[in-house]
């Protein structure tokens, strides 16, 4: 069985963004998926859960509640983290 924890502790948004999440990655990955406060794990088997599929969908999240111009995603070790992403202040 393949586990991928996905930090989401940098996620700021209306409403559950969280729980959004993790019924984005049921729907999509069809693996198992839960919530640890702002740690989404994802547990389950196939191609499905490989690093690359995963970080891909939560991509998708972002850009469907118009986040990714604010966040992205990164790899960290066997896990991936949502990080607010550096913006450049005008003058």
């Amino acid at each position: 069985m393949i586990e991928m924890k996905i930090d989401a502790s940098e996620l700021k948004g209306e409403g559950k963004v969280v729980d959004k999440l993790v019924d984005f990655l049921k729907e999509k990955t069809g693996g198992e998926v839960s919530a640890e406060g702002k740690n989404v794990i994802v547990r389950g088997e196939g191609e499905a859960l490989s690093k690359k599929y995963v970080r891909i969908t939560v991509k998708k999240f972002l850009h469907k509640y118009e986040l990714i111009a604010t966040f992205r995603v990164i790899g960290v070790a066997e896990a991936l983290k949502i990080k607010e992403r550096k913006l450049d202040e005008e003058d």
